[in-house]
């Protein structure tokens, strides 16, 4: 008959410090090995089985063949914590760097304006006292200027005081990233490296895409959103901040900036006669419109829309490319994209309150060209809108010579964000030349004209 060996290990955790013998318990007899085990202390603070470092000799067990039955005893201290209260980012005041950091981008490419050198005549004063009045509840947006621009059509254009201009990029500084974050690839416009060409590029990406190299037939739907900027509800798009932005010091500031009627004091230059009512802030309902122009606007205007980004690209899952207003998607069936068109007017109208333009609706097939952001996009190249290159050239033929240095590199400037601008980009050179000017050789900038003695 077989005998069966019963075997009871020891798996106490052995101490980090201490080191001792192993025994394992055999009905035949006994094994020792390495082990950390805890047992009895005997002798000079030896344990039973432990190993004195004098003689290297083990100490022996009670009784020999058996391992005595030992129970572990583990004394540990206890360390109470107290878990420390930090306050919230969206709870803390901005400190005065986050200012001046907010002034700095703010004079960014507006150094020379007349309202930045004014405000840093007396810079550490002007960004101490706004500290001050920002942390203490006392600031109040001021006046603002409302002018007239007529190209390329009428409308009026909103310009804050800029000393708001600076809370403006405080408040952008801080809640731009957790919503950026969320935005979809196909959104653009106020987005840090996301301008025209991004939109234009991305544009021509997906249309690559979907029509596998120009070699398969697609359709695009452009739309724009009527009255856009007058039509945005103030009270959604509040909603929609505090999704992201909880109870707190910068969700005040929030709705300070986003609630105050810059009619009430405003500094108007400029024809106002000439903008039609219904695209005029003055004739807007107290609690819609946004003033175009201001950074804050352009912001909460793609806050409000990208509940439209997400339902179009998950939910209809088309290719989808926005800027501002404008949007496109992309599909090989039309009968889908006038679907699509029937879902987007459904959930604009019951979610955001707003409407499709319908005289500025496009359904085509992609090979006739898509006009998106100031340029073209045809099979195998993008070129700059012909009405814009026409312009650009009739007005610096008639231009001040004192404007042309500024107004030439800016159409340059426009012409090589296009693939296939050479043609546009030779045809204002040359005006340039006549002008007076010289141009870089690869066409790219303008030189100031040479002022001669006299």
């Amino acid at each position: 008959m077989a005998v069966t060996t019963v075997r009871n290990l020891n798996l106490v955790a052995p101490s980090a410090h201490k080191a001792g013998a192993m025994r394992i318990t055999d009905t035949a007899g006994s094994s020792q090995g390495r082990s950390g085990a805890v047992s009895e202390l005997i002798g000079n603070n030896l344990r039973s089985g432990d190993v004195f470092c004098a003689n290297k000799r083990s100490t022996r067990p009670t009784t020999l063949g058996t391992s005595p039955s030992t129970t572990a005893t583990r004394t540990s201290t206890t360390r109470t914590t107290q878990a420390v209260s930090v306050p919230s980012a969206d709870s803390t005041q901005p400190a005065l760097c986050d200012v001046v950091t907010a002034h700095r981008d703010c004079r960014r490419r507006k150094r020379n304006t007349k309202s930045a050198i004014a405000f840093e005549l007396h810079q550490e004063r002007n960004l101490y006292e706004l500290h001050q009045d920002l942390i203490s509840g006392r600031y109040r947006p001021g006046k603002s200027t409302c002018f007239v621009i007529t190209r390329p059509r009428p409308r009026e254009v909103w310009a804050a005081d800029y000393r708001d201009r600076v809370v403006h990029h405080l408040l952008y500084n801080h809640v731009a990233p957790r919503f950026i974050a969320g935005f979809v690839a196909g959104s653009s416009a106020c987005i840090p490296g996301r301008g025209t060409l991004y939109a234009a590029t991305r544009l021509e990406s997906d249309v690559r895409s979907i029509t596998q190299n120009w070699s398969k037939r697609a359709f695009f739907l452009q739309c724009d959103l009527s009255n856009f900027f007058v039509s945005i509800s103030k009270e959604i798009v509040f909603g929609q901040l505090c999704e992201k932005l909880p109870r707190g010091w910068w969700r005040d500031l929030a709705e300070t900036i986003l609630f105050h009627d810059p009619r009430t004091n405003v500094d108007v230059r400029g024809n106002l006669d000439l903008v039609p009512p219904h695209k005029s802030l003055f004739n807007a309902p107290d609690d819609h419109g946004l003033p175009i122009g201001n950074l804050d606007s352009q912001f909460l205007a793609n806050v409000h829309l990208n509940a439209l980004d997400q339902f179009v690209v998950h939910q209809l899952r088309c290719r989808y490319v926005r800027y501002v207003d404008d949007f496109i998607l992309l599909h090989e069936s039309p009968a889908y994209l006038l679907e699509a068109y029937e879902l987007i007017q459904e959930f604009l109208t019951q979610r955001l309150r707003l409407f499709i333009n319908p005289t500025k609706t496009v359904l085509q097939p992609i090979e006739h060209g898509i006009d998106f952001v100031g340029q073209v996009i045809r099979p195998w190249r993008r070129t700059v809108r012909p009405r814009t290159a026409n312009a650009a050239v009739s007005r610096l033929r008639s231009m001040p010579s004192v404007n042309l240095f500024e107004a030439g590199n800016s159409y340059l400037g426009l012409t090589s964000q296009a693939s296939h601008g050479h043609a546009d980009a030779t045809r204002i050179a040359n005006t340039l030349r006549r002008r007076g000017h010289c141009v870089a050789g690869d066409i790219s900038k303008v030189y100031r004209r040479k002022q001669h003695e006299r």
